[in-house]
This record gives C-alpha cells, structure tokens and sequence, in this order.
C-alpha cells in the first residue's frame, strides 16, 4: 500500500502522551507522502500549545478526568464526555479517516469513542507499564492496543486479543535525530539530572546536598532544575559552581544532550525511558509518586529486574544514597558497560514501522 492517508490522532496532557503521536506522523509522512493528519486535543492540555506549531491541522474537545471520590464535577465530566464526543462525531465526518489513534490521556475518550460509533478502525497506543484509566475504558472499542511493556497486558483483561507490542515511536525519532553525535563523547564521563520539564524538588534537593563531593569528582554533572525551580536551586547553592558542574533551567534539545551522556538520574516517564533505552544509557531512576497508578515505579523496575537502571523510591533519595549510586556505576566500567548493553536490549527502534503495519492491516 502506497497511497497517501488520512489520519486523525489525538493524545494530551502531557507530552508523553504528545511527542510520540507526532513522531508516528513524521515518520508517516516519509513512508506515505502526501498523508493528511487531524489532531483532535482539549483544551487545557499542552498539545493545544505544541501541536499547532508543527503545521499539522489541529481542533479541540472540552473534557477532563474523573474524579476517584465523590464529587460534583464528575457530573461536569460526563456532561463534557457527551458534548465532546458529538463535537468528535461531527469532526471525524468531515474529515473522513482512514484511522483513528490515541496516544493517551482524557482527550481521547470522547475522541476515540466517536470513531467506535462511527465504525472507523481505531488503535490505542499505551506507553506505560501500568495502562492509563482511559485506554483501559477504551480497550473495548477500538479494533487494536498498541503496547510499549509486556507487562502492561494483564491491564486489559478481555481485550488481550487486541494487543500488539510495538514499543514507542519516540525511540527511533531519537535515534535518527542524534545519529551523528553518537560517537562523539568527551574524554570526561558526564552524568545528566533531571525531573522532568518541570523539574523536581526532590531530585534537586538530593544534588544539594551531594554538592561538595559531587564537586570533586573527575565526572561532569548537569542539573537541569526546571525552569521554576531554577531560582530556588541557585539561592541554596552555598557555594561558586566548580568546573565539572553546569546548572541549567531547561534543555530544549535533549536528544542532544542524551547523546553526550554516560548515566541518566532521572523520572522514569515512558517517554523519557523510551529515548534512552533506545540510545543504550545506564540510569538512576526516581520515580515520581504523584502519578496515577504509580505507574512510574512499575515503568522503572521493568528496566531495574532486567539490569538497565538502579531504582530509588523519592522516599528513599538522599544526597549520600544518589552519589553512592552514581560512583558505583561510573567507577566500574564492567558495570556500567553491563547496565548499557540491557538498556540497549530493552530498546524498540521500529516502533513506527509497527504501528504502520497495524494500521494497514486494518485498512
């Protein structure tokens, strides 16, 4: 099949549910010139910020989550679910697709419903190893579930049938962005941290306090706060930033930045462990213990049992505990190299190519 698609996608909230629906359009667009894409997102989400700037056709529904207590505003929410699944309807009509995909979050409740009434072929993707409320409620409509962790298949019950593990687009997108900066690391190991586009106070607060030794290794180490946090890092920071440290708010390129590194301490978002699986890096995760599900923590120890990363609960994290850890790894080059050949094996670089198949043999 060579014709040129069309396509809606739809995912929100957050950027891994975003950046990984965009990379499968990309990687689309090279296969199948000329596919058109409708982004259906909501309107309080980032995509309504991300996903207009790359050109791609973009409209939004009005919906959030429920609510796990009672509360008034689910009645708001399943108010929402209907107008919003009528708003969906109407725009699926109009445009016409050959299929449907979500990506994750609130948004595409209403989205993918539509399509299920409207007997367009559907698929979810799910990124995480604990399956989201919504791709659980959706599971039994759309005609397939994508999946990025085996593990993640005891979540849809009935629906087993449907899966298919194809891994996350992200992956290869990283691979091909970076390819050229692959071998080009500096004669001194660097070690990233970060929380998160936001950052985390945790992670930062742990750097604090490992400063001064961290200060006498012969590793470079980049904190990356977030860019709210950055302020309140700097005033804690008792002393002047030796050589062998960089503070820094924000990364807009972290693929780059990846690409440079020999460990990752970090969240353990699906996005985040998609790209550095899919580059071979040991990590050090700290999952966040705010996220629904825990989900998080089940994402990090399917790297941790496999040899890929050391997992730190954040009610465990320290500064002595992250720099132990650290120099555990990079003071042992067996180790080290050990940890980045099972974070390599764990990698999916086809990701796309998958889902594109998934969604040919649906047509």
């Amino acid at each position: 099949m060579s014709r040129p698609l069309r396509i809606v996608l739809s995912g929100g909230g957050t950027g891994g549910h975003i950046y990984p629906a965009l990379a499968l359009a990309r990687y689309i667009e090279k296969k199948r010139p000329g596919t058109q894409f409708l982004y259906i997102g909501s309107e309080r989400g980032l995509e309504k910020n991300i996903v207009p700037k790359t050109g791609m056709a973009f409209e939004m529904v009005k919906i959030q989550g429920l609510k796990r207590s009672l509360s008034l505003e689910n009645f708001k929410t399943l108010w929402y679910m209907i107008k919003s699944t009528a708003k969906a309807k109407k725009l699926l009509k109009e445009f016409k697709p050959d299929v449907v995909i979500g990506t994750g979050g609130y948004v595409c409740g209403p989205v993918l419903l539509a399509a299920s009434q409207l007997h367009y072929p559907s698929i979810i993707h799910e990124q995480n190893s604990v399956a989201g409320i919504t791709n659980k409620f959706l599971s039994r409509f759309v005609s397939r579930i994508a999946i990025c962790f085996e593990d993640v298949a005891k979540d849809f019950g009935s629906c087993k049938d449907k899966l298919v593990y194809t891994g996350n687009p992200r992956g290869q997108e990283v691979i091909e962005q970076i390819k050229d900066s692959l071998d080009h690391q500096g004669d001194k190991k660097e070690v990233l941290i970060f929380g998160g586009s936001q950052g985390a106070e945790a992670i930062n607060t742990a750097f604090l306090e490992a400063y001064k030794e961290l200060a006498k290794r012969n590793y470079r180490v980049t904190l990356v706060t977030g860019k709210k946090l950055y302020d309140q890092v700097k005033v804690n920071l008792t002393e002047d930033l030796r050589d062998n440290i960089e503070l820094l708010p924000y990364i807009d390129d972290m693929p780059e930045k990846l690409a440079r590194c020999n460990l990752i301490v970090c969240r353990a978002g699906a996005t985040t462990l998609t790209e550095i699986t899919a580059l071979g890096l040991p990590s050090i995760l700290i999952p966040s213990p705010y996220v629904t599900g825990n989900h998080q923590e089940h994402n990090a120890l399917s790297l941790a049992e496999k040899g890929a990363a050391v997992l730190i609960r954040e009610s465990d994290l320290t500064g002595e505990l992250l720099l132990k850890e650290m120099d555990s790894i990079l003071n042992d080059p067996v180790c080290e190299k050990m940890m980045a050949q099972a974070a390599y094996d764990m990698g999916v670089r086809n990701a796309s190519e998958r889902i594109l198949e998934l969604i040919e043999g649906l047509l």
